[in-house]
């Protein structure tokens, strides 16, 4: 039958559809990878998962670093990995756009009124035709918004390493507060149970004694008041990790490092931002694709069904007649007026929220970047100047107490002293550290540019040279 033909160049066409996949090439793990330094998979099957839980596993018998805690929350995080589906859905969107519709069949039976006649047969098969010759805009379109989700789940990667370098720090900054105060109140405790002896004695009065015990109760609700703190650090820290059972025994390394010379340039930031951050790349292809969208619109919005087929029909006198037939849609009251503005709506909606963007980010780093300056110059003072002189007050102190020349009230006060400079050198060490973070997190992941492949090629062969 003639039909045959028609039938088959439906069905591969189908077939060529099915056999097309969306893009593999998943620029998430590069663009973390280049920032992070570390790696990040999308656990799709069985084997994956138990490769991410072996790695975790790894990373956990050891304290754990700011690095490997980034790490394992890239492996574990549940949340991060229900982000990562939203690729999934681009990348179906993607093979929906190149998928062929599938042609309909109509079929027509009547039976006559008299037992002379035949039984009246009609039949069509069916192809949208435009929707296949749009396939090609589709594709692309479906591209385009596949690459911005890419990028946009790259950037929720980013904030996602960013809150727990920030928990990682805020907690580091407990823990090394809770240490020194735990010192300074056993040291306060020896203090305390002498004065009380000297009390007995009738060396020192009622008030020295009500005021060192005041200090000491201070000290053990500062205490209480720090491992509060701490819990609640770790707790947050716990839960981006994604970590339960015996896996939250874990414990983190050293104290908070020392704001020393910042290791990039404080020039030229905000033009790095523009360039690394990935949410205003992928609001950059949202609005391309919202353009090639609307060209699609303008394209097609006069031609909205246009229909190939081939019919055949057998008569009640046993004639049969076959042919082709074709139905178009005349575009007399609708043109697709309202698709064109919405699609323009969308369009400089689209370039007014891009703008918006690069301005925040803008913004957000000259921010950052100041507060950043005067957090360093603030714990440099408290490294260089602040601490040295009360911790040489405090030893003077010392030295006098114990040739009897002052009070052992006035000690406390000392050591007071002492912690109340230690306590604001920690919290300006953390306030850095955080600061830093949210930096690197408004210029996009670096603080400087990453350099070239020529410029490292270059950099091998000097340190080759002799």
């Amino acid at each position: 039958m003639k039909i045959l033909p028609l039938l088959v160049a439906s069905g591969l066409l189908g077939v060529l559809s099915l056999n097309a996949k969306p893009p593999t090439t998943d620029k998430t793990t590069s663009e973390v990878k280049k920032r992070t330094n570390a790696e990040v998979l999308w656990q799709k099957d069985d084997a994956t998962r138990q490769q991410a839980s072996a790695l975790v596993g790894k990373l956990l018998r050891k304290p754990l670093t700011v690095s490997s805690a980034v790490q394992i929350a890239l492996l574990n995080n549940r949340g991060l990995q229900a982000t990562f589906e939203e690729i999934g859905i681009a990348q179906s969107d993607v093979l929906e756009a190149v998928t062929v519709p599938n042609p309909t069949i109509d079929f027509e039976v009547q039976f006559p009124a008299t037992s002379d006649t035949l039984n009246r047969y009609a039949w069509l098969v069916a192809q949208e035709f435009v929707q296949v010759l749009m396939i090609p805009l589709k594709k692309r379109v479906a591209q385009e918004a596949l690459e911005a989700s890419e990028l946009r789940v790259a950037a929720e990667v980013l904030e996602l390493v960013a809150e727990v370098k920030i928990a990682y720090f805020e907690m580091q900054a407990d823990q090394q507060l809770l240490g020194r105060l735990k010192i300074i109140q056993e040291t306060n405790a020896t203090s305390l149970d002498l004065g009380q002896k000297q009390y007995k004695a009738g060396n020192i009065t009622d008030l020295a004694l009500l005021q060192m015990q005041s200090s000491y109760s201070e000290g053990r609700l500062d205490i209480s008041e720090a491992e509060t703190n701490l819990e609640e650090h770790r707790e947050e820290l716990t839960g981006l990790l994604g970590l339960w059972g015996t896996q939250t025994e874990w414990k983190i390394q050293g104290d908070l490092p020392r704001a020393g010379d910042e290791d990039f340039s404080m020039r030229h930031l905000e033009s790095l931002a523009v360039t690394q951050r990935l949410d205003l790349r992928a609001s950059q292809r949202d609005l391309t694709s919202l353009a090639s969208a609307l060209g699609l619109t303008k394209v097609f919005r006069f031609v909205p069904v246009l229909d190939f087929g081939f019919a055949g029909e057998r008569d009640v006198d046993g004639a049969l007649n076959m042919g082709p037939q074709f139905r178009i849609e005349l575009p007399i009251f609708n043109q697709g007026q309202a698709r064109l503005s919405r699609g323009q709506s969308e369009l400089r909606r689209a370039a007014a929220k891009y703008e918006a963007l690069a301005i925040e980010i803008r913004s957000d780093v000259r921010k950052y970047r100041g507060t950043l300056a005067r957090l360093r110059e603030r714990a440099s003072f408290y490294h260089d100047v602040l601490l040295p002189g009360r911790i040489r007050v405090l030893n003077q102190s010392l030295l006098e107490y114990n040739a009897m020349q002052l009070s052992p009230y006035e000690l406390f006060m000392s050591k007071a002293e002492e912690l109340r400079a230690e306590r604001g050198y920690i919290n300006t060490l953390r306030d850095y550290w955080v600061t830093r973070v949210h930096l690197e997190q408004a210029v996009g992941g670096r603080l400087s540019p990453r350099p070239s492949q020529s410029e490292n090629r270059s950099v091998q062969t000097k340190q080759t040279k002799p």
